[in-house]
């Protein structure tokens, strides 16, 4: 997809700080640390609109990103990162409650996992919670520039399990690092907002 305008809109938290235009949003959830910020940088072409940080659980709002007047990619905060302190933790389980439960606009939640990694529980608790609200998610692998190819199949397939997957949810492979699996990804969310459209 050819990125003509992106750009950093709000740190929301709550409710009645969320944009009002009605674009289609797409959701990012993943633990702390796992690339989230650099999966955005990557897909709108910019070094360094979402602000990367090494020292994990920096996000700790809903950051929403306009690209090209016609979409939002929302970033959450990073969860199982054990300095957060107990009660910002349940501020954040509440904020990400009261979005996915109740946003007209949101059309997917891309579930971030590291696959050089297991899904952690919060993972997993995080896929069951998509999946009993019914809320579209596809999976996104990254960091797969870390692992060799030939390695990448034994690693979706221990991710697939351990998160016991609907198979019918997509994984895409990804890196921030060399732009693999950005046009999957981009034809994932175009293909979504297709699917909407047709169901309204």
């Amino acid at each position: 997809m050819n990125i003509t305008q992106a750009e950093f809109v709000i740190s929301a938290v709550r409710p009645n700080q969320y944009p009002e235009d009605a674009l289609p949003e797409f959701a990012l959830a993943g633990r702390s640390n796992v690339g989230k910020s650099s999966l955005i940088n990557r897909m709108i072409n910019r070094k360094n609109l979402a602000r990367t940080s090494s020292q994990p659980g920096k996000t700790q709002q809903l950051n929403y990103y306009r690209v090209n007047q016609m979409l939002y990619l929302v970033d959450f905060p990073g969860y199982g990162y054990a300095r957060v302190s107990k009660t910002q933790r349940e501020q954040f389980g509440q904020m990400i409650e009261t979005f996915l439960g109740d946003r007209e606009p949101l059309k997917m939640v891309l579930l971030i996992i590291d696959i050089r990694h297991p899904p952690s529980q919060d993972d997993c608790l995080m896929y069951n919670w998509l999946k009993h609200y019914g809320i579209p998610v596809t999976i996104v692998t990254t960091k797969a520039d870390k692992i060799s190819k030939n390695q990448w199949q034994k690693h979706i397939k221990i991710i697939k399990e351990k998160l016991e997957a609907d198979p019918r949810d997509k994984v895409v492979l990804f890196s921030s690092e060399t732009g693999l699996g950005r046009d999957e990804l981009w034809q994932v969310l175009l293909n979504r907002i297709e699917e909407t459209k047709e169901s309204e």
